[in-house]
């Protein structure tokens, strides 16, 4: 089964250390196999409170997601946007 990363930003005090984050994370991405879905773009809130940005990135296995997140390289490109935003981040098991 597939396995995804949901991420949910609730707000970004630093767009130049999001693109930074956001360079190197996809480094990680690509060496784990993952496959951008969601990176941005509009969006309309249906309900509840609106998010600045959504992320989903697509894994061959739940595993694979979890590990891309635990990674070196990933855990490098989050430590940049440390203080910078505030998110809701999930490793999901695909239906």
């Amino acid at each position: 089964m597939k396995g995804y990363v949901v991420c949910v930003y609730k707000s970004i005090s630093n767009e130049e250390k999001l693109k930074e984050y956001a360079f190197k994370a996809k480094v990680a991405v690509e060496k784990y196999k993952g496959r951008f879905l969601i990176r941005g773009g509009k969006a309309t809130t249906n309900e509840g409170e609106s998010a600045p940005r959504t992320v989903v990135i697509e894994f061959p296995s739940y595993e694979e997601a979890k590990n891309f997140y635990h990674s070196k390289e990933y855990q490098e490109a989050f430590s940049v946007l440390k203080g910078f935003a505030v998110r809701q981040h999930q490793s999901v098991e695909g239906a």
